[in-house]
Protein backbone atom coordinates (compact mmCIF):
# COMPACT_ATOMS: atom_id res chain seq x y z
CA UNK A 1 0.00 0.00 0.00
CA UNK A 2 1.31 3.45 -0.93
CA UNK A 3 2.08 5.87 1.90
CA UNK A 4 0.43 8.72 -0.03
CA UNK A 5 -2.34 8.06 -2.52
CA UNK A 6 -4.37 10.53 -4.57
CA UNK A 7 -7.49 9.18 -6.25
CA UNK A 8 -9.22 11.35 -8.82
CA UNK A 9 -8.32 14.58 -7.03
CA UNK A 10 -9.72 17.78 -8.53
CA UNK A 11 -9.76 21.31 -7.15
CA UNK A 12 -11.96 24.07 -8.52
CA UNK A 13 -11.83 27.70 -7.39
CA UNK A 14 -14.93 29.74 -8.07
CA UNK A 15 -13.96 33.22 -9.32
CA UNK A 16 -16.16 36.15 -10.45
CA UNK A 17 -14.97 35.57 -14.01
CA UNK A 18 -15.69 31.84 -13.81
CA UNK A 19 -14.43 28.54 -12.39
CA UNK A 20 -10.68 27.89 -12.29
CA UNK A 21 -9.75 24.20 -12.46
CA UNK A 22 -6.45 24.09 -10.55
CA UNK A 23 -6.35 20.28 -10.43
CA UNK A 24 -8.13 17.82 -12.71
CA UNK A 25 -8.48 14.12 -11.86
CA UNK A 26 -5.00 13.69 -10.37
CA UNK A 27 -4.02 10.10 -9.52
CA UNK A 28 -0.70 9.46 -7.79
CA UNK A 29 0.91 6.87 -5.54
CA UNK A 30 3.96 7.76 -3.43
CA UNK A 31 5.65 4.87 -1.67
CA UNK A 32 7.27 4.95 1.77
CA UNK A 33 10.89 6.23 1.57
CA UNK A 34 10.47 7.69 -1.93
CA UNK A 35 12.00 11.02 -2.83
CA UNK A 36 9.17 12.00 -5.13
CA UNK A 37 9.36 15.00 -7.41
CA UNK A 38 6.29 16.92 -8.56
CA UNK A 39 7.35 19.24 -11.34
CA UNK A 40 5.65 21.70 -13.63
CA UNK A 41 5.89 25.22 -14.91
CA UNK A 42 4.36 28.20 -13.08
CA UNK A 43 0.57 27.87 -12.88
CA UNK A 44 0.61 24.11 -13.51
CA UNK A 45 -1.13 23.35 -10.19
CA UNK A 46 1.86 22.24 -8.08
CA UNK A 47 1.24 24.56 -5.13
CA UNK A 48 -2.45 23.62 -4.99
CA UNK A 49 -1.45 19.97 -5.02
CA UNK A 50 0.97 20.32 -2.11
CA UNK A 51 -1.67 22.18 -0.05
CA UNK A 52 -4.13 19.38 -0.76
CA UNK A 53 -1.62 16.79 0.43
CA UNK A 54 -1.93 18.03 4.02
CA UNK A 55 -5.53 19.21 3.62
CA UNK A 56 -4.78 22.90 3.94
CA UNK A 57 -6.93 22.86 0.80
CA UNK A 58 -9.78 20.38 0.60
CA UNK A 59 -10.22 18.82 -2.84
CA UNK A 60 -13.44 19.57 -4.68
CA UNK A 61 -13.52 15.92 -5.78
CA UNK A 62 -11.50 12.79 -5.10
CA UNK A 63 -9.73 11.25 -2.13
CA UNK A 64 -6.34 11.73 -0.44
CA UNK A 65 -5.11 8.85 1.67
CA UNK A 66 -2.08 8.99 3.97
CA UNK A 67 -0.99 5.61 5.28
CA UNK A 68 -4.41 4.26 4.34
CA UNK A 69 -6.37 6.99 6.13
CA UNK A 70 -8.79 9.09 4.10
CA UNK A 71 -8.12 12.67 5.21
CA UNK A 72 -11.67 13.75 4.42
CA UNK A 73 -13.02 11.32 7.02
CA UNK A 74 -10.78 12.50 9.89
CA UNK A 75 -12.08 14.70 12.67
CA UNK A 76 -10.41 18.08 13.21
CA UNK A 77 -8.43 16.62 16.12
CA UNK A 78 -7.33 13.63 14.03
CA UNK A 79 -6.44 15.92 11.13
CA UNK A 80 -4.25 18.09 13.38
CA UNK A 81 -2.42 14.96 14.55
CA UNK A 82 -2.01 13.83 10.95
CA UNK A 83 -0.58 17.22 9.98
CA UNK A 84 1.96 16.96 12.80
CA UNK A 85 3.32 13.90 11.00
CA UNK A 86 3.94 15.97 7.87
CA UNK A 87 6.74 18.55 7.91
CA UNK A 88 6.87 21.42 5.41
CA UNK A 89 9.64 23.65 4.11
CA UNK A 90 9.10 26.61 1.81
CA UNK A 91 10.91 28.77 -0.72
CA UNK A 92 11.25 31.76 1.64
CA UNK A 93 12.04 29.78 4.82
CA UNK A 94 9.24 31.35 6.96
CA UNK A 95 11.47 31.69 10.02
CA UNK A 96 10.56 33.80 13.04
CA UNK A 97 12.97 36.70 12.60
CA UNK A 98 12.72 37.88 16.22
CA UNK A 99 13.73 34.45 17.59
CA UNK A 100 17.14 32.83 17.45
CA UNK A 101 17.88 29.60 15.62
CA UNK A 102 17.28 27.18 18.50
CA UNK A 103 14.02 28.93 19.39
CA UNK A 104 12.84 28.60 15.79
CA UNK A 105 13.49 24.85 15.87
CA UNK A 106 11.85 24.53 19.30
CA UNK A 107 8.72 26.41 18.20
CA UNK A 108 6.64 23.44 16.92
CA UNK A 109 7.66 21.39 19.95
CA UNK A 110 6.50 24.10 22.33
CA UNK A 111 3.15 24.12 20.51
CA UNK A 112 2.97 20.38 21.23
CA UNK A 113 3.54 21.14 24.96
CA UNK A 114 7.01 19.56 25.04
CA UNK A 115 9.04 20.85 28.00
CA UNK A 116 11.65 23.52 27.28
CA UNK A 117 14.48 21.21 28.31
CA UNK A 118 13.34 18.35 26.06
CA UNK A 119 12.58 20.72 23.20
CA UNK A 120 16.04 22.29 23.34
CA UNK A 121 17.68 18.87 23.51
CA UNK A 122 15.77 17.74 20.41
CA UNK A 123 16.51 21.04 18.65
CA UNK A 124 20.25 20.69 19.23
CA UNK A 125 20.17 17.14 17.84
CA UNK A 126 18.49 18.43 14.70
CA UNK A 127 20.84 21.39 14.34
CA UNK A 128 23.70 18.90 14.54
CA UNK A 129 22.02 16.86 11.79
CA UNK A 130 21.74 19.86 9.46
CA UNK A 131 25.24 21.11 10.29
CA UNK A 132 24.29 24.24 12.24
CA UNK A 133 24.91 23.38 15.88
CA UNK A 134 27.32 26.32 16.11
CA UNK A 135 24.56 28.73 14.99
CA UNK A 136 22.06 27.88 17.75
CA UNK A 137 22.15 31.37 19.28
CA UNK A 138 22.32 33.26 15.98
CA UNK A 139 19.32 35.07 14.48
CA UNK A 140 17.95 34.48 10.97
CA UNK A 141 19.21 37.90 9.78
CA UNK A 142 22.75 36.71 10.51
CA UNK A 143 22.43 33.61 8.31
CA UNK A 144 22.89 32.94 4.60
CA UNK A 145 20.01 31.66 2.48
CA UNK A 146 21.29 28.10 2.65
CA UNK A 147 21.67 28.29 6.43
CA UNK A 148 18.14 29.65 6.80
CA UNK A 149 16.82 26.72 4.78
CA UNK A 150 18.75 24.28 6.97
CA UNK A 151 17.12 25.83 10.05
CA UNK A 152 13.73 25.47 8.33
CA UNK A 153 14.48 21.80 7.64
CA UNK A 154 15.49 21.24 11.28
CA UNK A 155 12.25 22.89 12.41
CA UNK A 156 10.20 20.74 10.02
CA UNK A 157 11.83 17.61 11.48
CA UNK A 158 11.19 18.62 15.11
CA UNK A 159 7.92 16.71 15.42
CA UNK A 160 9.45 13.53 13.89
CA UNK A 161 7.32 13.55 10.73
CA UNK A 162 6.86 10.59 8.40
CA UNK A 163 6.60 12.90 5.38
CA UNK A 164 8.52 16.04 4.43
CA UNK A 165 6.91 18.34 1.84
CA UNK A 166 9.32 20.74 0.13
CA UNK A 167 7.52 23.51 -1.77
CA UNK A 168 10.08 25.13 -4.12
CA UNK A 169 12.56 24.79 -1.25
CA UNK A 170 15.64 25.50 -3.41
CA UNK A 171 14.22 28.10 -5.82
CA UNK A 172 15.71 31.06 -3.92
CA UNK A 173 19.16 29.49 -3.61
CA UNK A 174 22.25 29.55 -5.82
CA UNK A 175 23.30 26.30 -7.59
CA UNK A 176 26.00 25.34 -5.09
CA UNK A 177 23.70 25.88 -2.10
CA UNK A 178 20.91 24.03 -3.89
CA UNK A 179 23.23 21.07 -4.31
CA UNK A 180 24.04 21.04 -0.57
CA UNK A 181 20.35 21.23 0.41
CA UNK A 182 19.46 18.37 -1.95
CA UNK A 183 22.26 16.26 -0.47
CA UNK A 184 20.86 17.00 2.99
CA UNK A 185 17.36 15.94 1.92
CA UNK A 186 18.77 12.70 0.51
CA UNK A 187 20.59 12.07 3.80
CA UNK A 188 17.38 12.68 5.77
CA UNK A 189 15.52 10.29 3.48
CA UNK A 190 18.18 7.58 3.87
CA UNK A 191 19.08 7.97 7.54
CA UNK A 192 15.66 8.78 8.98
CA UNK A 193 13.46 6.90 6.50
CA UNK A 194 11.34 9.98 5.87
CA UNK A 195 9.39 10.15 2.62
CA UNK A 196 10.27 13.38 0.82
CA UNK A 197 8.02 15.13 -1.71
CA UNK A 198 9.75 17.88 -3.67
CA UNK A 199 7.62 20.46 -5.50
CA UNK A 200 9.71 22.27 -8.09
CA UNK A 201 9.85 23.80 -11.55
CA UNK A 202 13.52 22.82 -11.98
CA UNK A 203 14.23 19.54 -13.78
CA UNK A 204 17.81 19.61 -12.46
CA UNK A 205 16.45 19.30 -8.89
CA UNK A 206 14.40 16.23 -9.82
CA UNK A 207 17.31 14.65 -11.69
CA UNK A 208 19.67 15.21 -8.78
CA UNK A 209 17.52 14.12 -5.84
CA UNK A 210 14.39 12.17 -6.82
CA UNK A 211 13.80 8.52 -7.67
CA UNK A 212 10.29 9.12 -9.04
CA UNK A 213 8.50 12.08 -10.58
CA UNK A 214 5.10 13.31 -11.71
CA UNK A 215 4.99 15.99 -14.39
CA UNK A 216 2.04 18.35 -13.95
CA UNK A 217 0.59 20.50 -16.73
CA UNK A 218 -2.65 22.47 -16.61
CA UNK A 219 -3.65 20.76 -13.37
CA UNK A 220 -3.25 17.25 -14.78
CA UNK A 221 -0.56 14.56 -14.56
CA UNK A 222 1.09 14.53 -17.98
CA UNK A 223 3.21 11.50 -17.04
CA UNK A 224 4.75 9.88 -13.98
CA UNK A 225 7.21 7.16 -13.11
CA UNK A 226 10.88 6.54 -12.41
CA UNK A 227 13.06 9.58 -13.05
CA UNK A 228 15.63 7.67 -15.10
CA UNK A 229 13.01 6.16 -17.42
CA UNK A 230 11.29 9.49 -18.01
CA UNK A 231 14.63 11.23 -18.55
CA UNK A 232 15.65 8.60 -21.11
CA UNK A 233 12.39 8.74 -23.06
CA UNK A 234 9.79 11.35 -22.01
CA UNK A 235 6.42 10.48 -23.51
CA UNK A 236 4.51 13.71 -22.95
CA UNK A 237 5.00 17.08 -24.58
CA UNK A 238 5.34 18.63 -21.09
CA UNK A 239 8.02 16.09 -20.20
CA UNK A 240 9.98 16.79 -23.36
CA UNK A 241 9.86 20.54 -22.71
CA UNK A 242 11.18 20.14 -19.17
CA UNK A 243 13.92 17.68 -20.08
CA UNK A 244 15.02 19.10 -23.42
CA UNK A 245 15.17 22.56 -21.86
CA UNK A 246 16.18 25.11 -24.45
CA UNK A 247 17.27 22.55 -27.06
CA UNK A 248 14.41 23.66 -29.30
CA UNK A 249 15.90 27.18 -29.25
CA UNK A 250 19.26 25.77 -30.26
CA UNK A 251 17.63 23.96 -33.15
CA UNK A 252 15.73 27.06 -34.22
CA UNK A 253 18.89 29.16 -34.25
CA UNK A 254 20.78 26.55 -36.23
CA UNK A 255 17.95 26.28 -38.72
CA UNK A 256 17.92 30.04 -39.14
CA UNK A 257 21.66 29.97 -39.74
CA UNK A 258 21.24 27.02 -42.15
CA UNK A 259 23.84 25.11 -40.18
CA UNK A 260 22.00 21.82 -39.97
CA UNK A 261 20.59 19.27 -42.37
CA UNK A 262 16.93 19.17 -43.27
CA UNK A 263 16.74 15.58 -42.03
CA UNK A 264 15.19 14.07 -38.96
CA UNK A 265 16.31 15.22 -35.50
CA UNK A 266 16.69 12.69 -32.69
CA UNK A 267 17.75 12.75 -29.05
CA UNK A 268 19.92 9.92 -27.77
CA UNK A 269 20.85 9.03 -24.20
CA UNK A 270 23.97 7.07 -23.36
CA UNK A 271 23.54 4.08 -21.06
CA UNK A 272 26.23 2.13 -19.20
CA UNK A 273 26.58 -0.29 -22.10
CA UNK A 274 27.31 2.42 -24.65
CA UNK A 275 29.33 4.97 -22.68
CA UNK A 276 32.74 3.58 -23.59
CA UNK A 277 32.25 3.12 -27.33
CA UNK A 278 32.58 6.01 -29.82
CA UNK A 279 29.16 5.09 -31.21
CA UNK A 280 28.52 8.17 -33.34
CA UNK A 281 31.95 8.16 -34.94
CA UNK A 282 31.65 4.43 -35.69
CA UNK A 283 28.16 4.94 -37.15
CA UNK A 284 29.42 7.65 -39.51
CA UNK A 285 32.25 5.36 -40.66
CA UNK A 286 29.86 2.43 -41.03
CA UNK A 287 27.33 4.29 -43.20
CA UNK A 288 29.85 6.61 -44.87
CA UNK A 289 27.31 9.37 -44.25
CA UNK A 290 27.75 12.41 -41.99
CA UNK A 291 25.35 13.44 -39.23
CA UNK A 292 25.13 16.79 -37.48
CA UNK A 293 25.71 16.88 -33.70
CA UNK A 294 23.43 19.74 -32.72
CA UNK A 295 23.95 19.46 -28.99
CA UNK A 296 25.87 17.28 -26.54
CA UNK A 297 26.09 17.40 -22.77
CA UNK A 298 26.21 15.35 -19.58
CA UNK A 299 23.57 15.53 -16.86
CA UNK A 300 23.41 14.13 -13.34
CA UNK A 301 20.43 11.77 -13.00
CA UNK A 302 20.18 10.18 -9.57
CA UNK A 303 23.90 10.56 -8.99
CA UNK A 304 24.83 8.94 -12.33
CA UNK A 305 26.34 10.93 -15.20
CA UNK A 306 24.14 10.52 -18.28
CA UNK A 307 25.29 11.66 -21.69
CA UNK A 308 22.79 12.97 -24.21
CA UNK A 309 22.95 14.32 -27.75
CA UNK A 310 20.69 15.90 -30.33
CA UNK A 311 21.57 14.60 -33.81
CA UNK A 312 20.47 15.79 -37.23
CA UNK A 313 20.20 12.70 -39.45
CA UNK A 314 20.50 12.67 -43.27
CA UNK A 315 17.40 13.33 -45.39
CA UNK A 316 17.34 9.81 -46.82
CA UNK A 317 14.56 7.97 -44.94
CA UNK A 318 16.15 4.52 -45.41
CA UNK A 319 19.44 5.74 -43.95
CA UNK A 320 17.55 7.29 -41.03
CA UNK A 321 15.87 3.95 -40.21
CA UNK A 322 19.15 2.05 -40.50
CA UNK A 323 20.97 4.55 -38.28
CA UNK A 324 18.27 4.39 -35.61
CA UNK A 325 18.46 0.59 -35.64
CA UNK A 326 22.26 0.79 -35.38
CA UNK A 327 22.05 3.07 -32.33
CA UNK A 328 19.40 1.00 -30.55
CA UNK A 329 21.45 -2.16 -31.08
CA UNK A 330 24.20 -0.49 -29.08
CA UNK A 331 22.02 0.29 -26.09
CA UNK A 332 21.09 3.90 -26.77
CA UNK A 333 17.67 5.35 -25.98
CA UNK A 334 16.29 7.26 -28.97
CA UNK A 335 13.48 9.78 -29.21
CA UNK A 336 12.48 12.04 -32.08
CA UNK A 337 12.74 15.76 -31.33
CA UNK A 338 9.51 17.46 -32.32
CA UNK A 339 9.49 20.96 -33.73
CA UNK A 340 6.91 22.20 -31.22
CA UNK A 341 8.92 21.21 -28.11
Amino acid sequence: MALIELRGVSKVYEQPEGAVHALKDVNLEIEKSDIYGIIGMSGAGKSTLVRCLNFLERPTEGEILIDGKNLAKLSEKELRKQRSETGMIFQHFNLLMQKNVISNVCFPLRLLKVSRKEAEKRAMELLELVGLADKAKAYPAQLSGGQKQRVAIARALASSPKILLCDEATSALDPQTTESILQLLKKINTDLGITVVIITHQMSVVQEACNKVAIIENGQVAESGEVEKIFNAPKSKAGRKLIYGDESKVIQKMEEAQEMSAGKKIRIVYTKNSAFEPVIANMILHFQTPVNILRAETRNVGGIAKGEMILGLPENRHVQVDMEYYLRERGLEIQEVEEDV
